[in-house]
This record gives C-alpha cells, sequence and structure tokens, in this order.
C-alpha cells in the first residue's frame, strides 16, 4: 500500500511555491512599469512621468502605489489555489496564470483610458487635463492606476480560473 501524504518534503514545497511567488511579483513589477509607460503614450497630453519627477511628494505618492501593487500582487500569488500535480516547472511557468496576467494588464489599460476619457467628457466643468499642470495630481493620478492594476492583478491571481 502507497503512503498517503506529500511527496517532497514541505521545505521543497515552500520553496517552489516562494519561487513562484517572486517570479509573479517580478512579472507584475514589469507590467505595472510597462502600463505607466502605456498610460503616458494614451493621455499624451499629460506627461506623467515627467511631472511625478518634479516634486518628491509625487515621487512618493507614485512609490506608495507601486507598494499597494506589489502587496495586492503577492496577496493575490499567496492566496491563489495551486497545487503542485505538474513537474516543478510547469508549476513556476503556469501560462494559464501568465496569460491572464497578460490580459489582465491590456483590459486594465484599456478600461482605465477609456474611463479615464468618458468620465472626462461626461464632466465638463472638471478638466481632467489640468492634471499636467500639478505634478502631485500627476503623481496621484498614476497612483489610483496602480492600485486599480493592481486590483486587477489580484483578482486574476486568486480568480476561480
Amino acid at each position: 500500500m502507497s503512503e498517503l501524504g506529500l511527496v517532497a518534503p514541505f521545505w521543497v514545497i515552500v520553496l517552489i511555491w516562494l519561487a513562484k511567488v517572486v517570479l509573479l511579483t517580478f512579472v507584475s513589477v514589469l507590467l505595472a512599469w510597462l502600463g505607466v509607460r502605456t498610460l503616458d503614450a494614451l493621455t499624451p497630453r499629460i506627461s506623467h512621468r515627467e511631472r511625478i519627477g518634479e516634486d518628491p511628494v509625487a515621487v512618493g505618492i507614485f512609490i506608495a502605489g507601486f507598494f499597494i501593487l506589489i502587496g495586492l500582487v503577492i496577496h493575490g500569488a499567496i492566496s491563489a489555489l495551486t497545487a503542485v500535480t505538474a513537474p516543478i516547472i510547469w508549476y513556476i511557468f503556469d501560462f494559464r496564470t501568465w496569460g491572464l496576467l497578460a490580459i489582465s494588464f491590456l483590459m486594465s489599460l484599456l478600461v482605465g483610458v477609456a474611463v479615464f476619457y468618458i468620465v472626462d467628457w461626461l464632466t465638463p466643468k472638471i478638466p481632467f487635463l489640468s492634471i499636467n499642470r500639478s505634478p502631485v495630481a500627476a503623481g496621484i493620478h498614476v497612483f489610483g492606476y496602480l492600485v486599480f492594476f493592481g486590483l486587477v492583478l489580484h483578482a486574476a491571481l486568486t480568480g476561480p480560473l
């Protein structure tokens, strides 16, 4: 009769799981950086990165957004229900999860920018493009995008797919 229990020692499973969490975090940081660059391209009249760099408060707000994004990603990666049932390499490089992250990235950009322009159009007395006049406003805008993106990635990591 075969034994019931773990095939690999617990510490090996923890190291494999930790490698997956770290890898997903780095992939998400790369996507967030790409997202901010794309946000600049999709909103050409607001130079986010340049304006944020002009004020230390704006830089702090931007960094806070990154920390929240990373916290949401790490929480999503840690709390995602996963089982090591395939070879270790396929557990770490789970292309289904990576595909969900890619789709979530595209969705967050398209929906985020579309909602920005729609709400700007629906509220003509609130000039959204005035964000470009203040580094702190640009920092808060990107902060909001990073939190939004972190929530989207968290949902992708913990979703039932």
